[in-house]
């Protein structure tokens, strides 16, 4: 006999329909192949199925067992084919009767004693159901408050392969899940850092305010202990607040990687991921057989911070150029090419030297010139070219961290950042761009007009302070945002000011 069961399976950050058919033959001696290019995990589900099965209290015959999961040229992964594999074969075998199997997308992984497990990727999966015009999703216990945050489409969570058994054949009902998708989105909306709480750093912190207005790149250099990496974390705070799209497009992501939480089904907080300078190229970029989304890709909009900057691989920092321009990055593999998202706003921090001390009166630099010189060349030029801004972060003073009061919060640095945006949106409506640091230079030249004085200052930093020509263009960009935040139709001297004092690399003040 033969019984067709539709599934699903990811490739890259969406899934497709996956269709499992199963063709069951009376023999004198049991045999189950699985074809369809699976993995070893999927291989192994026929184990897994024949005993769950069993301790389901359901008996199969001998027989000649061929499934088949198509489209047979793409490799399928993981155990969410466990379900589906069983429910087909107990179709096939005459167990399961009258099932338009047609109306669900099925998918879980089986323990042995039939039990449910929940599995990886189910917010892409439940949005491909739903615009497969599927009725509904079948789908583990604990995987349905993620699942239910599609609308659109119902979603049945299952607990054990009995429970899922009965409820097809009618012998039993389960209510859909049903998720306020806005309600949830406003409580998983909350950081945990704020701005209040970042003590002097002035001049840092209207660095930041500044990068991420015109969502430009930032390095911050300084001693051990200044701050950096608080102020880092801080900035997904000011960023303004994620749309439900971009929430649905970051969650699907962290999906399929697993790292949603049980109570934290849906993404509502710009992503803020700190990789340690040891990690490899695929686990930056991404990577594996079945390429798999890597960092870049899990802070897709929000944050990427690199601490420790010149402690990276050089091989390794050097792989970021791609996502940092085009904003997707592109894997390829004998069995094609994979693009996933990748629009970040890159936060990178590092000393000013080995020990760390070179720019602190405090404490006395042991490291020689050639040793701040090599350390500091560590950062390749075509990456530093990708960093707009890159500004000193000093060690806070004392009366600054004993101080009592607050700084601003970031909800209304937030406000200025989002009057910011706006100006911007509403320049590059024709435009294929949103912000500032994507101007190409004919839209520099479009739209950053500047006055005598401006042009006064511009020539006088490359002639006279040593800014290199490749910086030209960052610093008019970077005045051009301030402009936005000042509320200035033109660019001003003191903007072109403001935007040279954050080019410290270009103006050789380490060595």
């Amino acid at each position: 006999m033969f019984a067709k069961v539709h599934s699903s399976a990811i490739f890259g950050i969406d899934a497709y329909l996956v269709e499992v058919e199963v063709d069951y033959s009376r023999a004198n001696e049991s045999s189950v192949v699985i074809v369809g290019l699976p993995d070893a995990a999927v291989k192994e589900s026929k184990d897994r199925v024949m005993a769950a099965i069993k301790n389901s209290g359901r008996m199969l015959q001998h027989a000649r067992t061929v499934i088949n999961l198509a489209p047979a040229d793409m490799k399928k992964e993981g155990p969410s084919f466990d379900l589906p594999i069983a429910i087909g074969l107990l179709a096939a075998c005459g167990e399961v009767r009258n099932v338009d199997f047609n109306n669900y997308i099925i998918f879980g992984e089986l323990a042995l004693d039939g039990k449910i497990r929940p599995v990886q990727g189910v917010l892409p999966i439940t949005l491909c159901a739903r615009d497969e015009g599927k009725y509904g999703v079948i789908v583990p216990e604990e995987n349905a408050p993620e699942a239910s945050v599609v609308e659109g489409i119902n979603v049945f969570p299952v607990r054990t392969l009995n429970h899922a058994l009965k409820f097809l054949q009618g012998e039993t009902e389960i209510k859909p899940m049903m998720k306020d998708v806005e309600e949830a989105f406003r409580h998983a909306s909350t950081y945990p850092t704020d701005f209040a709480d970042v003590k002097g750093q002035y001049h840092a912190k209207r660095a930041l305010e500044v990068a991420v207005a015109g969502m430009h790149n930032i390095l911050m250099i300084g001693p051990p202990g200044a701050g950096k990496t608080m102020l880092a974390k801080c900035i997904p705070t000011v960023i303004p607040e994620m749309t439900l799209d971009e929430a649905l497009e970051t969650t699907k992501i962290h999906s399929i990687t697993g790292l949603l939480s049980k109570s934290n089904y849906l993404v509502g907080t710009r992503p803020f991921r700190s990789p340690h300078h040891t990690i490899s190229y695929a686990g930056l970029i991404g990577g594996g057989q079945i390429p798999k989304p890597g960092e870049v890709s899990l802070s897709n909009n929000g944050v990427l911070f690199l601490d420790e900057l010149p402690e990276f691989n050089r091989n390794v920092l050097e792989v970021l150029r791609q996502p940092l321009e085009e904003k997707t990055v592109t894997i390829s593999r004998a069995m094609g090419s994979m693009t996933f998202p990748a629009n970040f706003m890159l936060a990178a921090a590092m000393n000013p030297c080995p020990c760390g001390y070179f720019t602190d009166n405090r404490r006395e630099c042991r490291c020689t010139p050639p040793m701040i010189r090599r350390y500091m060349t560590r950062i390749s030029g075509p990456l530093l070219d990708r960093i707009d801004i890159h500004i000193e972060v000093p060690a806070v003073d004392y009366k600054d961290l004993a101080s009592k009061a607050d700084g601003e919060p970031s909800e209304e640095i937030r406000k200025r950042i989002d009057e910011a945006r706006q100006v911007q949106r509403e320049r590059f409506t024709r435009a294929k761009i949103h912000t500032n640091a994507e101007m190409t230079p004919r839209q520099i030249k479009k739209y950053c007009e500047t006055d005598e004085e401006s042009e006064d200052l511009l020539k006088q930093s490359i002639d006279d302070l040593g800014i290199s020509a490749r910086a030209y263009h960052r610093i008019i960009k970077v005045a051009r945002t301030i402009g936005d935040l000042d509320k200035s139709e033109k660019i001003r001297g003191r903007h072109i000011s403001e935007a040279i004092q954050y080019r410290t690399l270009d103006r050789n003040l380490w060595v």
